[in-house]
């Protein structure tokens, strides 16, 4: 958002990351935190602006009482921080590299010192128990290295402030939706039977990081998806080198990512003719797709919409036991959720504007599976579909 070369890459204004930091700080005081170190890459980004593939080593952003973020990490990527944050270098950290993959010291045990030098070490420190990023060493360090703190289970603190969206996200999802829109048109271009699936997946990553005239695409937080056949009564196969088969349908679960925005849209594929249990499911899940959209709207809950979906789909004498959707936004790997809501029974929370979700009404059956999702903006009046991709099974001989 600026033209001064030496000037940080920011995706947002600092009046963007101000209110960001201040419904964070809202939350830290509701929930008597003094401080909070928030380990996820995600929530990282979303803090500070930090962008890079720097998270295989110990890395997190401390909030303070007062002041801005703390972005303390690796040293050979303070200056990544510095190129992707808006944070001042005093407000940058970074530590030796003989933390590094070491057995004898972590990095956290300097992350203790240098919370006691700003006076951070004690009262109430809120830590994401339950990440991918926070190992069961790195709080046994922090625990050993601040005794005179409490350190309390802060996991998903700041994810639930990033649940409802900002314009200049939203934006990004649209551009992120354009994407995904073109990696499904050069699926059915490309796809015949005797195509590698390897083959196959590079023209999916092609079209993905190629993005639009306009622009391009970023990398996914999960690989894409597309088993065949029997595979595909499996949620989360990958990719070999097999040639694709005539007489089999593949789901395609895909991402379109834009300044790590994410709108995943999956859809099916058959090869020949498919059987008439792939044309009831086709029925089944396009006519529950409609009921759950029709219910996503503000002032009805996540549970609200899983039951509209839910009893659409008993309806045509089919049944679905995992979640059937979730949010989603900014994202690394391994997860493009936001993991916060579950479109599921027992999520009471109420949809408000701004609020991004896939859809994802899958069916795995016992030696097959369909996926049709669609990713939604909550609006004042209703549920909007990102993507603009026919909603049905796809057959081509």
């Amino acid at each position: 958002m600026t033209s001064d070369p030496q000037a940080p890459t920011l995706y947002f204004s600092t009046e963007e990351f101000a209110t960001r930091l201040a419904a964070t700080r809202e939350a830290m005081e509701a929930s008597r935190l003094d401080v909070l170190i928030v380990h996820d890459p995600s929530n990282m980004a979303w803090l500070t602006g930090y962008d890079g593939w720097s998270f295989y080593t110990p890395q997190c952003v401390v909030i303070g009482p007062d002041g801005d973020p703390v972005w303390f990490g690796r040293g050979m990527d303070a200056a990544g921080a510095k190129r992707t944050t808006y944070l001042s270098d005093n407000d940058i950290i970074g530590y030796a590299d003989h933390f590094v993959m070491s057995t004898e010291r972590h990095a956290m045990d300097d992350l203790t010192v240098r919370l006691t030098s700003r006076g951070w070490a004690a009262g109430r420190i809120g830590v994401e128990m339950d990440n991918y990023y926070f190992s069961a060493r790195a709080f046994a360090c922090l625990s050993t290295g601040l005794p005179n703190a409490e350190l309390v289970d802060a996991t998903a603190l700041v994810n639930w402030r990033r649940l409802v969206k900002s314009a200049a996200e939203i934006e990004y999802m649209r551009i992120a939706a354009r994407i995904v829109e073109g990696m499904h048109s050069r699926i059915l271009d490309v796809i015949e039977p005797g195509v590698r699936k390897n083959d196959l997946v590079a023209e999916i990553y092609h079209a993905g990081i190629t993005g639009t005239e306009s622009h391009g695409g970023d990398y996914p937080a999960i690989v894409p998806m597309l088993p065949t056949g029997v595979d595909a009564s499996a949620a989360h196969l990958t990719w070999d080198d097999s040639p694709m088969q005539r007489g089999a349908g593949t789901f395609f679960e895909i991402a379109g990512v834009h300044k790590r925005y994410h709108v995943p849209l999956c859809r099916t594929i058959y090869l020949g003719e498919p059987p008439q249990h792939f044309f009831d499911a086709e029925t089944a899940v396009v006519a529950s797709i409609a009921a759950g959209l029709d219910a996503a709207r503000p002032g009805n809950t996540c549970q609200d919409m899983s039951r509209a979906f839910l009893t659409e789909l008993r309806s045509h004498g089919f049944d679905k036991e995992s979640r059937a959707g979730y949010s989603i936004g900014l994202s690394y790997p391994p997860d493009w959720g936001e993991r916060n809501i579950s479109i599921r029974e027992g999520d009471h929370t109420e949809f408000r504007p701004g609020m991004t979700i896939h859809f994802m009404p899958a069916l795995w059956q016992d030696d097959w599976g369909l996926e049709i999702t669609e990713s939604i903006l909550i609006t004042g009046s209703g549920a909007e579909p990102l993507c603009d991709v026919p909603r049905q099974l796809f057959v081509k001989d």
